[in-house]
């Protein structure tokens, strides 16, 4: 078995393949379909023998190429970056490049074997190409809005036109998206549960469906790492730096964590206390809503993990 270990970015896949012998064998792709098919040609050329790929689940950049590496008949493994972190932390390594990244990333993947992964059910790849496509209609939105505020009275109702076309896309998105999930029972039951927390709204469950495989996860402090919402603290000798928000996962979930965080603050009876307590602490801003989203997804897992509605209690 050879390990071939995925340092994902927007752009580029930095690849790291372990060979048997001890070595590796270093790339650069894009992180296109065109670099997935020369990072199949490029296995075939050097693996000798079965390649396992693992990766990290740092949000959506790595998908496309999971999924593609799967269809073609690869194990592939998609990894909590908390873990990987351990593992690094174990090895003593201190030097941070994509190159030591990917290779840690096969070296992890040797000494562990991860379980493999699965994607996603179709209906809930439909989902999600529906509400990132809403997501980018409504910053669309925001932008054309933006344009009108003082544009010129020779392209203002062009602007209000596109504006009215973008909300009518919008409510017809809305309306897949209800439809999508009330004709799928898995969906269905999901959705009634999750919306039943205080501050989570019809189209924060579609982003909870889309975005996150809740029975992949172990506990709800693993699923907070995914999204990036677990502090990241700094120690280096004597010197102890504010622990701060890791922000290394899911963008698009925070951002749809955002508001109904603020939300929750007001109407959901945890996550109120928590920022009360905080508050009381000295806590303020981003820093209570950061603890918001953060409550909301801990709520959010137990209850499909108990298949149980919200209920209030104690925080």
């Amino acid at each position: 078995m050879e390990y071939l270990g995925i340092d994902v970015s927007k752009r580029s896949l930095r690849l790291a393949l372990l060979r048997r012998d001890g070595k590796y064998r270093d790339r650069t792709l894009e992180n296109t379909p065109r670099g997935f098919g020369q990072l199949a040609q490029w296995l075939e050329k050097w693996s000798s023998e079965p390649v396992h790929v693992c990766l990290e689940a740092t949000g959506p950049y790595g998908e496309a190429v999971a999924e593609y590496l799967h269809e073609a008949g690869y194990r592939v493994s998609i990894v909590n970056p908390a873990r990987v972190k351990a593992f690094a932390q174990s090895e003593g390594l201190r030097t941070k490049t994509d190159k030591v990244d990917a290779r840690l990333i096969a070296r992890f993947c040797q000494a562990l074997e991860p379980e493999p992964w699965q994607p996603a059910p179709p209906r809930v790849r439909q989902l999600q190409a529906l509400v990132r496509r809403l997501d980018a209609l409504q910053q669309m939105r925001l932008q054309e809005e933006g344009r009108l505020e003082g544009a010129h009275p020779t392209v203002a109702p062009e602007i209000r036109s596109h504006l009215d076309y973008l909300d009518k896309q919008i409510q017809h998105l809305r309306q897949q998206i209800r439809e999508l999930i009330d004709d799928d029972p898995d969906l269905r039951q999901q959705a009634r549960l999750l919306a039943s927390i205080p501050g989570i709204s019809d189209i924060t469950c579609a982003w909870l469906l889309a975005e996150v495989r809740f029975e992949r996860y172990d506990n709800a402090r693993e699923l907070a790492a995914y999204t990036g919402l677990t502090p990241r603290e700094f120690q280096s000798g004597t010197i102890k730096g504010k622990p701060r928000l890791c922000k290394r996962g899911n963008a698009r979930l925070r951002k749809a964590l955002y508001m109904p965080a603020l939300a929750a603050i007001r109407c959901n009876p945890l996550v109120r206390n928590l920022a009360e307590r905080m508050r009381k602490r000295g806590k303020q801003g981003k820093v209570i809503v950061a603890a918001a989203m953060r409550k909301l997804i801990h709520i959010a897992y137990g209850v499909l993990k108990h298949q149980t509605p919200f209920l209030e209690q104690g925080a």
